[in-house]
Parts: structure tokens; sequence; C-alpha cells
């Protein structure tokens, strides 16, 4: 959208195009001779990062406004969780045993994606890391709804474009986590999290600590599979130690079904109105 307030000045656009036409001489041809905005090797530099970060926190922030997204609902959830049809394809037993929760994130997505429509694709949109496995899932039952669903990637050295069912216009991709990890909590009505490794855990933990110490509202935050994170947690433990108190227990509930995830988030958000 053009700034009427700046209308009267010539655009970037304008002259990043006017600068590729320039005619090539060893002045021009300098790196010094580029133009700032436009010159990647000088936005790659150490001393640049302030103005990276800046520009992963504006640019989904902006595209996500001019879309009219006003809420999401994040899926956090395992990379290597295949779907069941694929689940003799999983690198250990236990693994595969977990497929069934690929179809419990396409499940749930796919009914918060008819509730999203019905506000026009302005609230509970679906938004996942974009990636393989849980992610995929969930990118995949808002597309079974028919809706739109977002997808924060991520460049990783083994890893990984988006996967198929991420709405192409609100795919994006990053380079600080950080930055990734803001985007995925500032619009969230609802974070629910499926098994999954150390980015998982690393997720659910800072979305936990930001609820705790009241740097965000609490939302619905929905642990799928309890005999999973009991296994690997053992959340009583830090209570009785003290780490934690014993109300920081209740800020989230185990859930083992889409339906039961989606009516919990229904009533935490009818009790709101």
């Amino acid at each position: 959208m053009k700034d009427e307030r700046n209308s009267q000045f010539r655009d970037a656009h304008s002259d990043r195009s006017t600068a590729e036409q320039i005619p090539d001489t060893p002045q021009t041809r300098a790196p010094a001779y580029r133009l700032a905005f436009a010159d990647p090797d000088f936005l790659c530099r150490d001393e640049l990062r302030p103005v990276r970060l800046q520009l992963e926190l504006l640019k989904p922030e902006m595209i996500l406004n001019e879309r009219g997204i006003e809420s999401t609902v994040v899926l956090f959830g395992g990379a290597r969780i295949p779907e069941p049809s694929k689940k003799n394809t999983a690198r250990t037993e236990t693994l595969a045993g977990l497929s069934s929760y690929y179809d419990e994130a396409r499940e749930f997505a796919r009914l918060m994606t008819m509730k999203s429509m019905d506000t026009y694709g302005r609230e509970y949109v679906i938004a996942t890391g974009g990636g393989p496995g849980v992610m995929e899932a969930g990118n995949r039952g808002a597309a079974d709804a028919g809706g739109s669903s977002i997808g924060l990637n991520i460049v990783l050295p083994h890893e990984q474009a988006p996967n198929e069912y991420v709405t192409p216009g609100l795919c994006f991709n990053f380079h600080y986590f950080g930055i990734r990890k803001m985007h995925f909590l500032m619009r969230a009505k609802a974070v629910c999290c499926f098994p999954g490794g150390f980015g998982t855990l690393d997720e659910l933990f800072e979305a936990l600590t930001l609820i705790q110490t009241d740097r965000m509202n609490p939302v619905p935050f929905l642990l799928f599979g309890e005999p999973f994170w009991r296994k690997i947690i053992n959340w009583e433990a830090l209570a009785e130690a003290g780490t934690i108190s014993e109300d920081d227990l209740k800020l989230f509930r185990f859930v083992e079904t889409a339906q039961e995830a989606v009516q919990i988030i229904d009533d935490w958000h009818a009790e709101e109105e």
C-alpha cells in the first residue's frame, strides 16, 4: 500500500529498478555503490543483525495484518511422527505408536478451521512450524476443511521445505528461532502440543514460562498424549521440589482427542465472553 504522506517522494522500487540499469563502470561495479537496501552482502553483515531481527518481525506481521488474521491456534509437535499409513517407516516402534497423533492433529485442525471459516478466516487460524509430521497434519487438516493455515518454517541444515498443505501466501521462512517463536504466540488463542523432540519441548516450555510469568495472557494450553508427556517429564516432581508452584500445574491440561480439545477451547472462550 502506498503511503500518501510520502507520495511526493520517489519510491524505493523505482530507484532499485533504475540502479539495475546504470552503466557498467569500475565505480558502479564496486559493492560500495549498491543501494544499501538492495545489497544482500551488506544486509548479512554482523553489524546488521538488529535490522534483520526487525525485518523478520515486521514482514510476517504486516502480511498477517493485511490478510486480516486476528487470532491463531498453534500446533507444536514432532517432525518425525509419521501418518498412520506410513508408520512402518518410523525409526522406532515407539515412534510408530505415536502415529495416531498425526490423525488427531489433522482432525483437530479441520474442526478448528471450520470455526475459523465462520469468521471469514480471521479467527482461530491454524499455525504450525510448516514442516513434516504433526506440523503437516495441522496444515493438512485446515486444507481438508477448505480453509487457510499458517506455516512458520525455519532454515535448518537438514530440513526442510514447507509441507504442501500450508497456504502459499501464509508460508514464512525464518533465520531467527526467537522471532519465529514470537510469531507463534503473538496471536495465539490456544496452544496445542503433540509429542515431539527438542524443538517441541523448547516451544512448549517457552510458552509456559511466558504464561507463568505473566508475560503472556493465559490461553487454553493442551498437551495431547498424557502417557507420553508424563513419561518424559515428571511434572509433579517439579512442584514437590518447589521449583514451580502447585498452581503452575494448572496452566496446562492433558487431552487425547481432537473433540476433547475443541470442547475445552470452546468452553474457555465462552467463559471470557
